[in-house]
């Protein structure tokens, strides 16, 4: 396979909004949606996050343009990316990806297989009392069925919605970035990402110090507006599905 693109994070802590006006997120041009993340029913009940636990993320979209329904594995290998699966592709309304997912000393494959559905389309597989599974569509079962055989997906219930608010291509100092805010369950987040794509010819050592100087400068420059970069271990996404779980048994 030829190298793969590598999305850099950091999460921020504190003031949201503060910290999206002082990253420069004031001035573009922002996308409001709805996010909502399917899981086992049956372990949700429980207080667990099963398919989660098992490296699957099912994920709908809602608002903002078109519906989207993602089906990603993360982590992964790239032993298990076999069949179509083995390289990214475009096939409207499939657009398949596979990249390295930095964020602070965590370094892990991700490939996800997103869906785009008409407006609207996926608000009946998210309301209370729907099995979420039945939107997953049937390249997307393919792509579980081959990639990740022994995770069971079905019975699953929606989690959400997280009023997510997007700013993309946002000027920090010499780097484009962009800025996610996650509010749910009395929780916020900020996510700060940028992406390094691979050069011609480039070997895997030369981008992989090209992404580590990314990185030090995207936590630098952060840091150099007063904004205070976490700490916790846990992904943006983990900490979200735990929350929401919490209060659905609360």
């Amino acid at each position: 396979m030829n190298l793969l693109p590598i999305e850099i994070k950091v999460n921020i802590e504190g003031d949201v909004a503060a910290a999206m006006s002082a990253l420069g997120a004031a001035g573009a041009a922002t996308t409001t949606r709805r996010i909502w993340f399917a899981e086992d029913r049956d372990a949700v009940a429980e207080g667990r996050v099963r398919l989660l636990d098992e490296g699957v993320i099912v994920r709908f979209r809602i608002g903002g343009g078109p519906d989207e329904l993602t089906v990603k594995l993360r982590p992964c290998t790239l032993e298990q990316l076999v069949g179509r699966f083995a390289g990214p592709f475009d096939a409207t309304p499939l657009t398949y990806r596979i990249e390295r997912d930095w964020a602070a000393d965590r370094r892990v494959v991700a490939a996800s297989l997103t869906h785009g559905h008409p407006s609207g389309a996926l608000l009946s597989a998210v309301q209370p009392g729907a099995d979420s599974a039945v939107a997953i569509g049937v390249v997307q079962e393919q792509f579980l069925d081959v990639c990740a055989p022994d995770v069971q997906v079905d019975g699953l219930v929606a989690l959400g919605p997280v009023h997510s608010t997007k700013a993309d291509d946002v000027a920090l100092g010499d780097l484009e970035v962009d800025l996610e805010a996650w509010r749910v369950a009395g929780l916020q987040f900020l996510e700060a990402s940028t992406r390094v794509k691979p050069k011609d010819g480039e070997e895997v050592g030369e981008l992989t110090a090209r992404a580590e100087r990314r990185q030090r400068k995207l936590e630098e420059a952060v840091r150099e507006l007063g904004v205070t970069l976490s700490e916790l271990p846990d992904s943006k996404t983990h900490r979200v599905l735990t929350a929401l779980v919490a209060a659905g048994r609360s």
